[in-house]
Parts: C-alpha cells; sequence; structure tokens
C-alpha cells in the first residue's frame, strides 16, 4: 500500500534573470553601445581563404580589387596592436571555410548584445557559411548566443548600431531584409531595449557605418546627404552633436565614419581622411589614425573587421 506521506523530489526554479548568471556561468561579455571603454574584440586574421582572390575573380565577392594578402595582414596586425595597446583582449576566429574571404569583416556576422550574441544570416551567397565559424569560437570563449537569424530572414551585423542601452538603429537594405531586422529587433526588445530607430540604408551602401558612426556618449559622425532626418531627429533629441562628413572622396573610398570607438571621446580610424579627422579634433575626439588601404580593397575597414565581445557598460564609462 502507498504511503501517501512520502513526499517526492521537489524542484524550484531560480527567479535570476539571465544578466544576473551571466558572470559566473559564461563569462563577461557585454555591448550596450558603441563607445563603453572596450575590452574584448573578435576579428578573423586573414587566412588562406583571402589569397584566392584574384583579377579575374575580385568581383564575385563584391571586392574592388585583389588585395595583397600580406599588406592586408599586416594592416590588421597593426590595428590588432593598437587594440593591445589599449588593454583590448584580442580574440580571432580560428577556423573558416577556404572560399570565404569575405570572413575577415567580421562585424557583419555578429551582433553583440548585454546578454551575448546574435549570429547574423549575410545576405550575400559569396558569404553564407562564414557564420558557422563565428557561432563555434564563441562557444569556444563562452559567448552566449541568443539568436540566430533563421527563415527567410537575411541580416548584417553592420546593419545595427547601439546608441545606448534602451535605443538601437536598425538598418535595412541590401544586407538586412525586413524578416531579418525583425528577428533582430525580437532579441534586442527582450533584453530591454525599449526605443528602435529604423534606418532605411540607401541604393548603393551596405551598412550604417559606411554613413554614420557614434565617437562619444553624444557626437555622431554622419554623412548628411545621405543619413535620413528621422535617423539623425533621434539622435538630436537625445542632446547628440552632429559633426557631419562632407568630403565625399572620404566617406566613399577612404571610409572615414568607419572608425570604432576605444573608449568615450577616443577612437581609431582609417589614415587619409584629414578633413573629417580635422572636424572630429576641433569636436574633443581624439584620433589615432592606421593605415587600412589593403583593406578598402574589399570594402571594409576597421569597424567592419571588428565584433565587440565586451564593453564596459555605458553608464560606468
Amino acid at each position: 500500500m502507498m504511503n501517501v506521506n512520502v513526499q517526492g523530489e521537489r524542484w524550484f526554479p531560480s527567479e535570476k534573470v539571465f544578466s544576473e548568471d551571466m558572470p559566473d556561468l559564461w563569462g563577461n561579455w557585454y555591448c550596450d553601445s558603441e563607445v563603453g571603454t572596450l575590452r574584448s574584440v573578435l576579428m578573423r586574421r586573414p587566412g588562406r581563404e583571402i589569397e584566392i582572390v584574384n583579377e579575374s575573380n575580385y568581383a564575385d565577392f563584391r571586392w574592388k580589387a585583389p588585395m595583397n594578402p600580406e599588406r592586408a595582414r599586416a594592416q590588421q596586425d597593426a590595428l590588432a596592436d593598437i587594440y593591445r595597446e589599449h588593454g583590448i583582449e584580442v580574440h580571432y576566429v580560428e577556423n573558416m571555410r577556404e572560399d570565404k574571404p569575405n570572413a575577415l569583416y567580421l562585424r557583419d556576422l555578429v551582433v553583440t548584445t548585454p546578454e551575448g550574441a546574435i549570429v547574423c544570416r549575410p545576405a550575400i551567397e559569396a558569404r553564407r557559411g562564414e557564420e558557422r565559424y563565428v557561432a563555434e569560437q564563441l562557444a569556444k570563449l563562452g559567448v552566449p548566443i541568443i539568436k540566430t537569424i533563421n527563415g527567410d530572414g537575411f541580416f548584417d551585423g553592420a546593419c545595427a548600431m547601439w546608441v545606448d542601452r534602451h535605443t538601437v538603429i536598425i538598418g535595412t537594405g541590401a544586407r538586412a531584409n525586413e524578416a531579418g531586422a525583425a528577428q533582430v529587433e525580437a532579441e534586442l526588445r527582450n533584453i530591454g531595449v525599449t526605443d528602435i530607430i529604423r534606418f532605411p540604408i540607401p541604393y548603393g551602401h551596405a551598412h550604417i557605418d559606411g554613413l554614420l558612426n557614434i565617437a562619444d556618449r553624444r557626437t555622431v559622425v554622419l554623412f548628411p546627404w545621405q543619413v535620413p532626418y528621422d535617423v539623425v531627429k533621434p539622435l538630436l533629441d537625445r542632446d547628440f552633436t552632429v559633426i557631419e562628413a562632407t568630403d565625399i572622396a572620404e566617406v566613399k573610398e577612404t571610409f572615414c565614419t568607419n572608425f570604432v570607438a576605444l573608449e568615450p571621446g577616443k577612437v581609431v580610424m582609417p589614415a587619409g581622411n584629414p578633413e573629417t579627422k580635422a572636424k572630429m579634433e576641433r569636436a574633443g575626439i581624439t584620433v589615432i589614425e592606421t593605415p587600412m588601404d589593403e583593406i578598402i580593397k574589399g570594402w571594409g575597414s576597421i569597424h567592419c573587421m571588428t565584433a565587440f565581445l565586451r564593453r564596459d557598460p555605458l553608464d560606468k564609462s
């Protein structure tokens, strides 16, 4: 006869939210801005895959010219050294398919949040599959993957840009469709983002960082003739100072907005942008330059190559 007084095991759930568990169970991975003090990045040092691009096939990979592989590696290595000199950990995606030369532009493959990473799904067929190896490396490091873009969605990571803990710019266009953007927005709202600024990226541009980037807590650098008023107005409402990059060659050819903030008000940017650099310095921004002319042959630069794994929360930087 069953003893009704004997009680089985009882399981009680922890009421802690995911962000409270993260430091002990996963590690210290966090990003809620473009300018909080940078602590850790993920990059892909160009491997053998970059050597397949030549004069006969570079257009197949959406490049404007083949790169000199050793010079490209040297330019990226110099950037990584600048990061290390500023106390930033540099991690690398270790593995990659040898037919994926665009993998050095790692920003396109991941969106980092306060609770882990969104693994992206590239829009361009030639890049599909790179994300698998990024997911592999994130798992090795212990970075939680909170979402992988799926279904009919596609989304490049450079189509998202943090403004503050509650505000994110999301771009749509040739590199991010509505289905992909909706998946990113849903995950961001799930972790406390309340304000989404939509940016319809114009024809001829791939990503937000080719037209707009944030250099300080309340300073944005942008190309005024292709950034919509409905993107700029919410920044002005948040007391941002706007630095207008108006040298078309610097915007389109030497990628003056494709910089990375090392901390609030201090950036590393591609060399060869004297007009934009001078405007930034007049606004109180400290600018470190490094050559990127070889890297730019693949239509990317510093911001494109750098996935943020950890930034200090903006209110603590």
